[in-house]
């Protein structure tokens, strides 16, 4: 306030700037950017291919994604408690060779998805206690447990691929209600469930300020290892249940099932504006940025991109939605 300006002057100046400064965060938010990128690229797509103007395109070739996207809405909670699960793409391999087996012994379907969800829980449950019990670093542990759930489902099916599922098993990308894929459904069902509970329950809230500030959470009685806990237990079940879907979608399971499907996860819980230093990021963006990534991989799809090309897109995506996502919260803070 200047030495001519009166308090109310100054009162009023402030509420006049706060519009302007509600706008200006809602235009740099991590979701405006990919929901404007989205439509950027959606446009480019559809002039390159007709296909890409079809909605029943895009809903069709999501399928092909869904389960990683659906992992990611589960680890966007973990990061922003501050932690991270890098096991999960062995976890939907172990957890789908845990049924494949179960079903080659004899075992009903029922049972056996059981004893898959049971699989996913307990690695979980391993990542979770290793990192609230032994406070070891959750990168190291799950760094250690995605060579190890690998290795287990190597060694439970072999180097062989396990099908003969029954047909009604077979075929998830192919059902649908209504005119959307059953994959989807699922996909944002689960996200809108997650998003509420993020936003909305006290739950959401701790889980934001375990990540923003651990020790301040522990001195205000929020129970960190208990909330961190669910969590790993969450990523265990969430990736059991992609791995099911994986198995239907394929028809066969191998040990080597979503084999290098950490680097797609992480990207779009990133680039959705996820931080990687915790307490910042929302299921929306995860949401979005899950649709960015299924129109930028069935672009480079259809464009004869090779596989090789199209994994040094996606590294460099990972790098720039992180700096991007930092700077954004740099400049939110200033």
């Amino acid at each position: 306030m200047s030495s001519t300006e009166t308090p109310l002057q100054a009162a009023h100046g402030r509420k006049s700037l706060l519009p302007a400064l509600r706008w200006r965060t809602i235009i740099i938010r991590p979701e405006t950017a990919i929901l404007l990128l989205i439509v950027l690229i959606a446009t480019l797509a559809s002039r390159l291919s007709p296909y890409f103007a079809n909605i029943a395109f895009i809903l069709e070739s999501s399928t092909y994604y869904v389960e990683f996207s659906l992992i990611a809405l589960v680890l966007t909670l973990v990061i922003i408690a501050g932690e991270i699960d890098l096991s999960i793409a062995s976890m939907m391999a172990l957890s789908a060779c845990v049924f494949a087996v179960a079903v080659r012994a004899g075992v009903s379907i029922p049972i056996a998805m059981t004893a898959s969800l049971g699989s996913g829980l307990v690695m979980g449950a391993l990542n979770g206690f290793l990192v609230t019990i032994f406070r070891l670093p959750s990168i190291v542990v799950t760094i250690g447990t995605l060579t190890l759930y690998r290795g287990l489902a190597q060694v439970l099916v072999g180097d062989r691929s396990i099908g003969s599922f029954p047909s009604w098993f077979v075929g998830i990308d192919f059902r649908s209600i209504g005119r959307v894929p059953v994959p989807v459904v699922i996909f944002v069902t689960a996200a809108i469930v997650l998003g509420l509970g993020l936003s909305s329950t006290i739950y959401g809230r701790q889980i934001y300020q375990i990540g923003a500030n651990e020790i301040a959470a522990r001195h205000v009685g929020i129970h960190v290892d208990r909330i961190k806990m669910g969590l790993f237990l969450a990523s265990g079940f969430g990736s059991a249940i992609a791995g099911l879907m994986m198995a239907s979608r394929l028809g066969s399971v191998r040990y080597d099932l979503a084999t290098g499907g950490e680097l797609q996860i992480v990207l779009i819980a990133m680039l959705g504006g996820t931080s990687i230093f915790g307490g910042r990021g929302t299921i929306l963006g995860t949401f979005l940025a899950s649709w960015f990534l299924v129109i930028i991989a069935t672009g480079m799809t259809v464009a004869n991109i090779t596989i090789n090309a199209q994994l040094t897109v996606l590294g460099l995506l990972l790098i720039v939605s992180t700096i991007a996502t930092n700077i954004f919260y740099v400049r939110c803070h200033q």
